[in-house]
């Protein structure tokens, strides 16, 4: 038996509702602790996190595995959340940086990639659409 320490890459890819749970669970649980993004989701949205994940599980596999679930729309939630307090490109660049971490921390392939590349189109078209900018997840910079 080995002391916790670091995930260990899994070396496999998005495969099962499993995973994308795994990755979820995990990417939010970094999220509760982060400094700048915790206070967007718990104090401006107050998360109820026992509906919250199971809807974004919902989400990724019907992105990921094209399965049946999900229901809702991405931009309607965050604008309520940005209505309440404006998104910052700051919110975007640590919200990707921290999605794209835990996808390498465990997975690789081409869901793995395809999970990045969607969460990047998310990001610019909120963006877009709430802020009337320009996003970049490469560096993060408005235009």
């Amino acid at each position: 038996m080995t002391p916790a320490g670091p995930v260990v890459r899994q070396n496999h890819d998005l495969e099962s509702r499993a995973d994308i749970h795994d990755l979820v669970v995990g990417f939010y649980r970094e999220i509760v602790f982060d400094e700048l993004l915790e206070p967007v989701f718990g104090e401006v949205a107050e998360v109820d996190w026992a509906l919250h994940i199971p809807t974004l599980i919902d989400y990724w596999c019907r992105v990921l595995l094209r399965q049946p679930g999900y229901v809702g729309s991405i931009i309607e939630a965050h604008r309520h959340v940005h209505d309440l307090e404006p998104l910052r490109i700051e919110h975007f660049d640590r919200w990707y940086g921290l999605w794209t971490e835990s996808i390498d921390a465990r997975w690789t392939g081409p869901l793995a990639d395809h999970a990045k590349e969607h969460a990047a189109r998310i990001g610019k078209a909120l963006a877009r659409r709430l802020m009337d900018v320009t996003w970049t997840p490469s560096n993060g910079t408005a235009r």
